[in-house]
This record gives structure tokens, sequence and C-alpha cells, in this order.
């Protein structure tokens, strides 16, 4: 079995910020070499979901793991996604697409906040 995973972001017209995605998904490419690493976009950016997914069978994938670049289960992951999930499903109906959750409310984010936190009193205080 091969897994895919596809990351996805919402897209945005500034090329610069869809570049986060682009990055996150080159270091995990390097870091789960057993597996394929793709990146897509919801709106506003290219690939879109279906090109997204499509690269990942094409590369061989049979499961293919969707995982939101979203911090939190808006109208975006319980509708648009599903529903993209579900074309995907019906376009390559051997291939088993899955739907993460959001990446929020996690502990972990907790963590990156309180970073931000400090970051900005350090720079406040110089």
């Amino acid at each position: 079995m091969t897994l895919a995973v596809l990351l996805i972001a919402h897209g945005s017209r500034e090329p610069s910020a869809n570049d986060d995605l682009k990055v996150l998904a080159l270091r995990l490419a390097e870091s789960k070499t057993d597996s394929i690493v793709e990146f897509c976009f919801l709106e506003l950016a290219e690939p879109d979901i279906a090109a997204g997914g499509s690269v990942c069978v094409d590369r061989g994938a049979d499961r293919v793991l969707m995982i939101p670049y979203f911090l939190s289960s808006g109208i975006h992951l319980r509708r648009d996604l599903t529903q993209a999930r579900d074309e995907l499903s019906a376009r390559f109906p051997a291939v088993s697409f899955q739907l993460a959750r959001a990446l929020g409310p996690h502990p972990l984010l907790d963590e990156i906040v309180l970073e931000r936190v400090r970051e900005v009193e350090t720079d406040w205080g110089n």
C-alpha cells in the first residue's frame, strides 16, 4: 500500500502567502521518505484539490490522507473539503481518501501561541 499525504490550505491571491504550505510539504517529504507528500489549495491558488489528489494517484497512492492546514472546523472543512473528498473518491474508486480534522484545537497550538507571545514580549522590551 502506498500512502500519500495531501496538505490542503485555503489559498491566497498573494503568492508568498502560499509558500508556507509549499515549504511545509518539502520538509514533510524529506522526513516521511516512505510516503508521497503533495500540497494543494481550496481556492485562489494552484494546484486545486482535484489536481492535488490526481497527482497523488498518478504517483501511485492507494490511500490519501487529506490534511487541512486550517485552524478550525469551519464551513470550508465541513462542506467544501468534504465535498472535494467525495468527488475524489468517486473519480478514483480504487483509492481511499480520508479527511483529517482541523489543526486546532490542539494542545501543541497552545505552545506555538505562547512562543509568539514570548517573541513579542522580547521584541517589545528592546
